[in-house]
């Protein structure tokens, strides 16, 4: 275990459970931010090492600099480990530069960017004969009267460039009901100078979306696997897993690890899939190309996907794996679920003995760790600390 493992990013729960799953194993773990304040990861018993350096979007040449710097003084390649679609992004940009001095997952050919577009991912799916949900361009002739006839109402207004979106708007996309709310959408993105689709939105509540998450190999094969299912997301309907568990689906091995491989993917990736409430036909919604918000469920299900990718890079791989079973282990973020449970219940769509009754279930936490306690505590502190200055600005 010489080498390194660099995380980039560890103000959220992704890096942090990146860092502890490498950490359990001895690996050498340093993290990676532009700013300490608020960033939890830091404070794991294993986290080994802290880097502050610069931030990838207002300066992603002083990054690149700032981690030549560091991969020159090492005996041996530190692993790279991106924890959010702007590192995955950095990585591919710099791919030639940072390989010299860096293993890492992501090559020159920069498919894991390809796959975070979401036009041209749909053009990459329909190649390979796998279902997306009909889309229609703005700057396609007629877009509006494609989208009464083809799409209908309500539907979705969504990004190519999911990263930038979220920053700009705080949110994945925009749910309009009419034309009117289409036209003031696209206009919002368009002044943003962000490219949007219309979509239209698959029949089926949050528990009709299901993902394949899978490890693949230099070769790009599919060397490790499973499949989940969501229950819950925040924002609700549309928005990051808070609830979600492991739950055996071979069809959708057969759909997302030919398309993987068939791309010439590398690396951790997950497939986001919607089933058709009405045809029961799976839908390929995205591609995350970083470590999922639910790696810890992935972890304690026997899928440590950050140590597999460890293994392989510096050349030690580990048998193939494969999740074939319903362990019933679930992956559930409390603090922004309470959030979501909040909103279902207001809109109708859970009642809360149903919910009360989704608990009694082995979990996996995204923060909480009682190996690993300090971050959990830095994080509610966080939150405490900003809760009081927002009161007292108020007041």
């Amino acid at each position: 275990m010489e080498n390194k493992a660099l995380i980039l990013g560890a103000n959220y729960y992704i890096g942090l459970s990146i860092i502890r799953c490498l950490g359990v194993h001895g690996i050498h773990t340093v993290a990676v931010d532009y700013s300490k304040e608020g960033t939890y990861g830091f404070y794991s018993k294993y986290c080994l090492e802290t880097l502050i350096g610069p931030n990838v979007k207002e300066d992603p040449e002083g990054m690149v600099d700032f981690l030549i710097d560091y991969g020159k003084k090492q005996k041996q390649k530190p692993v790279l480990f991106p924890s959010a679609d702007g590192y995955v992004e950095f990585i591919d940009k710099y791919a030639s530069v940072l390989k010299e001095y860096y293993l890492f997952n992501q090559t020159e050919k920069k498919i894991h960017t390809q796959v975070m577009d979401k036009k041209l991912l749909h053009s990459i799916a329909k190649e390979h004969n796998v279902l997306v949900p009909e889309t229609v361009r703005v700057d396609d002739d007629n877009f509006r009267q494609k989208v009464e006839e083809y799409i209908k109402f309500p539907c979705l207004v969504k990004p190519t460039d999911s990263p930038s979106f979220v920053a700009k708007f705080r949110r994945k996309l925009f749910k309009v009901y009419s034309m009117e709310e289409l036209e003031e959408a696209v206009k919002k993105a368009k002044d943003a100078n962000l490219e949007v689709i219309i979509q239209r939105i698959i029949p089926g509540f949050d528990d009709h979306m299901y993902t394949f998450d899978a490890y693949l190999n230099q070769d790009s094969k599919v060397t490790h696997w499973t499949t989940c299912q969501k229950h819950r997301q925040f924002p609700i309907n549309f928005g990051a897993s808070v609830y979600t568990e492991q739950k055996f689906v071979p069809e959708l091995y057969e759909i997302g690890g030919k398309f993987l491989e068939a791309i010439g993917y590398t690396g951790f990736g997950e497939i986001e899939f919607k089933k058709d409430a009405e045809t029961g036909n799976f839908y390929l919604i995205e591609v995350n190309t970083r470590t999922t918000n639910f790696n810890n469920m992935l972890y304690k299900v026997g899928l440590n996907m950050p140590y597999i990718a460890y293994r392989e890079l510096t050349g030690d791989p580990l048998e193939p794996m494969a999740i074939t079973e319903d362990t019933g282990i679930v992956f559930w973020y409390a603090y922004e679920d309470l959030f979501a449970v909040r909103n279902y219940i207001r809109t109708g769509q859970l009642k809360l003995i149903d919910i009360l009754k989704s608990y009694n279930k082995p979990k996996a936490y995204a923060i909480w760790d009682m190996k690993d306690p300090k971050p959990a505590f830095v994080f509610l502190g966080s939150k405490a600390k900003r809760l009081f200055e927002k009161l007292l600005r108020k007041g």
